[in-house]
């Protein structure tokens, strides 16, 4: 029998039709997917073995939860997934504001209509995308808006006294009878919203300008908080706390290979960008290494952490700062280089919160040592180190190289370069093309011309190499006559630019 079909409810009653309450109901949808080997939270990268089983657990436990982790570890995403172990559709009292169930109704309205009209009762549908509710706790977030108020013109109209229900408007957590109700960085709510809270979890009052209602509302409550929040900015107050029966904690990608699926799901990029533009895997993953080397960085804030934005905001703009290279040299095809690691920098900046340290050295600064750390990270995986190199009895195979620049020569490797004058430059340089045909055999042309600029800063990283960070580009040369140079113009203001970076 197709159930939208049901208009009254007598008609439900007769398809022998029985509703249950929110937490059965999630759970009984999860135990079906458990026993068919079914995804219950599909897109989840990385949680497979810590935060889905413990929050599996908690849901087969009918608890309330909460999210507890740093920012961008994906706990609204999995909040939001909870409304997949939904019905798709429940009945309700047509025209009941907070979706009564008809055979358990807890408001005026439903209970006065189905009084009155019995199995006549007329019965609509709700589809479970519409069964879930989130609010960001802000500071302004008031009793008014999660539970509700008084409205004086609906008392007025009706002519009833305030301490009849019916001149109640309902907030945000009554409407979201029957569902999942999420509250978003839970410490920022104030205090006193808190205790109205934790009453509706445990008595299922709601208290209103003195006005006490029963009202046994039926809400999966899902909570989020940031570890920072939670022991500084904030706090959960204890009675509260205490009320939320699973505390659930969650983490930021625990290896490169979990944080590139990551940003290969997430990452919106154009059709268009997706055949122009190729990114190498080296490419992809000095991208990832970037977001581990910052969570590790002394520069940035471990308890503000550094979320997965900034990775997958990163991989956008590294595609975008090659195609645009393309479109000015009118180019069809392209392979993305570590110099277009340039516009990498916008998605860094302004997803790190830094500490004394790395305020001193300036946003911009952090980011191109977060990058230099990350090549440095990621170079023993296809070239040899230098600094081994250096130490070992056995020919230096970047000797050539560095000697070449010792003799004044320069290299400028600008973000605008046609591929033709990327590789005619790269390949001016004696040695380094033999360094990485040796090291790489089977590597392609273009993957050998990548390797090459990636030998290049790996010199300047181990400080074999100087380089500089200009406004269109990077710019490489000896490091003695580099020193040699800022020792003479140590005096003379004008020749430092606070615009470039200098390693």
């Amino acid at each position: 029998m197709d159930l939208l079909k049901i208009t009254t409810f007598g008609e439900l009653k007769e398809a022998r039709y029985r509703t249950r309450g929110i937490k059965d109901e999630i759970r009984a949808n999860l135990i079906h997917k458990l026993k068919n080997r079914e995804t219950a939270f599909e897109g989840i990268i990385g949680f497979e073995n810590t935060v889905i089983p413990d929050l599996e657990t908690a849901i087969l436990s009918r608890h309330n939860l909460l999210l507890l982790g740093l920012r961008g570890q994906a706990k609204t995403r999995i909040a939001r997934l909870m409304t997949g172990l939904l019905d798709e559709y429940i009945p309700y009292v047509e025209g009941s504001e907070i979706y009564d169930d008809p055979y358990q109704p807890i408001s005026w309205f439903a209970r006065t209509r189905l009084q009155e009209m019995g199995d006549d009762t007329p019965i609509a549908w709700l589809h479970r995308d519409e069964r879930y509710t989130e609010k960001l706790a802000t500071p302004d977030v008031t009793v008014a808006d999660l539970i509700g108020d008084v409205d004086p013109i609906k008392a007025a109209t009706l002519k009833l006294p305030y301490s009849d229900e019916r001149v109640i408007h309902f907030g945000l957590i009554p409407r979201s009878h029957r569902g999942i109700f999420v509250i978003n960085e839970l410490p920022d709510l104030q205090a006193r919203i808190q205790v109205a809270l934790f009453n509706m979890l445990q008595e299922s009052d709601i208290q209103i300008r003195g006005f006490k209602l029963r009202l046994p509302l039926d809400v999966q409550f899902v909570f989020t908080a940031n570890p920072e929040d939670y022991t500084n900015r904030g706090s959960i107050v204890t009675p509260l706390k205490d009320r939320i029966e699973s505390q659930i904690l969650t983490h930021y990608p625990k290896t490169i290979q979990i944080s590139r699926q990551i940003t290969g799901q997430e990452a919106m990029l154009a059709p268009e960008q997706q055949k122009a533009v190729e990114v190498p895997d080296l490419l992809k993953d000095l991208v990832e290494q970037i977001a581990f080397e910052a969570r590790n960085s002394e520069y940035i804030d471990k308890n503000s952490g550094v979320s997965a934005r900034l990775t997958i905001s990163a991989y956008e703009n590294l595609v975008s700062a090659a195609e645009r290279r393309l479109l000015l040299n009118n180019e069809k095809k392209t392979i993305a280089r570590i110099s277009d690691l340039f516009g990498v920098l916008l998605a860094i900046t302004g997803k790190i919160e830094l500490v004394y340290e790395g305020e001193q050295e300036g946003p911009a600064k952090v980011a191109h040592i977060l990058i230099g750390k990350a090549i440095k990270s990621l170079l023993p995986d296809y070239l040899p180190d230098p600094e081994k190199s250096r130490k070992s009895k056995r020919r230096n195979p970047y000797s050539e190289i560095i000697d070449w620049f010792g003799q004044g020569h320069t290299l400028s490797l600008l973000q605008d370069l046609s591929d033709k004058e990327y590789a005619r430059q790269l390949r001016s340089v004696p040695g380094l093309r033999e360094l990485v045909r040796e090291a790489m055999p089977k590597a392609d042309e273009k993957m050998h011309l990548l390797l090459m600029e990636l030998a290049l800063h790996a010199l300047a990283e181990h400080s074999m190499l100087s380089k500089y960070y200009t406004e269109s580009g990077y710019e490489f040369k000896d490091m003695f006559n580099s020193l040699f140079n800022a020792a003479i113009d140590e005096d003379d203001e004008d020749s430092f630019d606070d615009n470039d970076i200098h390693r």
